[in-house]
């Protein structure tokens, strides 16, 4: 099954869903960083969705995508009218370096966990590209301060770390024949959640499109 398409479809109905439970309209853009005292509650954890369940294994990489996607808000603050690319070769280079390296030492797979961040990056991308045509068509909703573009970059590491070690330590979750369904529900959870708004959803979708061998 092709990931992206079916998360999307789920994404979207989730959201729907929302709106229907909760009377609301549309939804806020993401935090730029989520913190625990803004993160809504979270709900009962099922004993489907323990631990060391296979959701349980597959729930953290959406998270964590999620919340790495976060910081796509502060690149696109801290390049913006700098004349500074959103495409970064070397910086991108430099990560999968890194992560791949952080995988062999967990004993994981590097080509796997490459590919799984190939479209992080890409994704944090979509939120930059995302990002400046809204500020282009409307100036108003422009940032009016720059964030510190290396203590962002740190906090990007912090998290691509647990990433890592996330991926390495879902291995049969990710080649199951079910990975993509529960990884969808992982997705629409997260994506309930954080309430994602249509940009960093589409974003969410295309960061995970490699988390389930196969995809």
């Amino acid at each position: 099954m092709h990931l992206t398409t079916s998360l999307r479809s789920a994404l979207a109905l989730g959201a729907a869903v929302a709106v229907l439970l909760t009377g609301t309209g549309g939804a806020a853009a993401a935090p730029a960083v989520p913190s625990a005292a803004s993160a809504p509650p979270a709900a009962p954890v099922p004993p489907a969705a323990a631990a060391h369940s296979p959701y349980g294994e597959l729930r953290p990489l959406a998270a964590l995508s999620a919340e790495r996607l976060a910081t796509g808000d502060l690149v696109a603050a801290a390049k913006w009218g700098t004349g500074s690319p959103i495409d970064d070769p070397a910086r991108e280079q430099e990560v999968l370096d890194t992560v791949a390296d952080q995988a062999r030492r967990l004993g994981a797979d590097p080509a796997a966990t490459v590919r799984v961040f190939r479209d992080q990056i890409e994704a944090n991308k979509v939120v930059q590209r995302g990002l400046y045509r809204r500020w282009d068509a409307d100036p108003a909703q422009a940032p009016t301060e720059r964030p510190d573009l290396q203590e962002v970059r740190k906090e990007i590491n912090r998290i691509n770390g647990a990433l890592v070690r996330a991926l390495a330590g879902s291995p049969r979750a990710r080649s199951a024949p079910y990975c993509a369904p529960l990884l969808t529900a992982a997705a629409v959870r997260v994506h309930q959640q954080r309430n994602l708004d249509a940009l960093h959803t589409a974003a969410l979708a295309r960061s995970l499109r490699s988390v389930c061998a196969g995809a």
